[in-house]
Formats: structure tokens, sequence, C-alpha cells
């Protein structure tokens, strides 16, 4: 078939977390993805610099092993909580530098739109989240809640890059600095 000649695009998903940061990978062709791998950064309960440290060389270990074409990760999002907020903040900002410093461009997508990109339902629980992810990659097992989220928001890109993503979004993007689309 004409789609299988096509290269493929390796895509990064984020879901950081100053304790665990999720990271999945897929291989896109056309419009069908495939698991490649995911799993999580885990962090423990030393001081918030030595787990953003620690973030930082998981997510430069992960870019090594695996050389992605593209990145994506999850909008921070107002937390109830401020001072989990910041902490979630500081550990997305992390992720974000290591990918500059690795000269990687990295779209952005709000949880709400991930949601609704896997699910159909922008309100959705990560056990929806976890049970479409496994469904549309075909997996035997169903992976942990943050490698789950960090698999969506992969897909969540692919379906911006291929297109698919207009019930997403209100179709209003904003173009950033490196050229991409941020929905």
């Amino acid at each position: 078939m004409a789609q299988d000649r096509l290269p493929a695009t390796r895509i990064l998903g984020i879901d950081p977390g100053s304790r665990i940061t999720g990271y999945g990978i897929i291989d896109v062709t056309g419009s069908k993805p495939r698991y490649v791998a995911s799993g999580c950064i885990r962090t423990g309960t030393g001081e918030l610099e030595q787990r953003l440290a620690q973030i930082y060389a998981g997510l430069a270990e992960v870019l090594g092993l695996h050389r992605p074409d593209s990145i994506s990760i999850e909008r921070v999002f107002l937390a109830k909580n401020p001072d989990s907020a910041l902490k979630l903040g500081q550990a997305r900002g992390t992720a974000l530098v290591c990918m500059a410093n690795h000269g990687l461009a990295v779209a952005e997508y709000a949880a709400r739109q991930v949601k609704q990109a896997v699910t159909g339902q922008g309100g959705a629980d990560k056990t929806q989240v976890q049970h479409m992810v496994t469904a549309i990659l075909g997996l035997s097992a169903t992976p942990q809640e943050d490698a789950a989220d960090a698999l969506a928001i992969a897909l969540t890109h692919a379906y911006a890059q291929s297109g698919l993503l207009a019930t997403a979004g209100s179709g209003r993007g904003r173009r950033r600095s490196s050229g991409r689309w941020r929905l």
C-alpha cells in the first residue's frame, strides 16, 4: 500500500509532574499511530531542584534513546492549590528547557483538548483516557495513568498534524514562534 511507503513520524508526548512525569512515544505513518514506548520518570520526595534535575535527565535520556521528530506537552491548567500549580509549572518548564536545549519545537495542548481528541469527551476521567489509549494503539496491557496521559498527548498531536483534530478545538489556533500551530 502507498501508506506503508510513507516515512513514519515519531512523536513524544509529555505529561509533566513534579513527582511523576509521564512520557509516551508513537510512530505515525499517514494517519495510523503505532505504539513505540511509554513510561514514567519518578523523582521521589527530595528537594524540588533535585527532582527537576531528574526530570531533565530522564527526558534527555528518552530523547537520546528514541529520537522523536515532534514533541507535544500538556499545557498548564489552573489548580486549586497554588503550590501544586507552581510545582507543576516548574516541572513543565524543565521539560520545555530540555526540549529547547535539544533543538526541538514543542506543541502544547490543554488537558480538555487531549481528552476530547482521544475519548470524544472533554471531561473524560483518567480511566477513560487509559481505556481509549489502550484501544487506539492496540496495547495488550493498560499503561500507567501518567504514561497513558502522555500517549494521549502524542495522539492528540498526531491528530492535529493530520487535520483530524477539528472536533477538539474551536478551529482557531495561535501560531508559536516555532511556526507550529497551538490549538
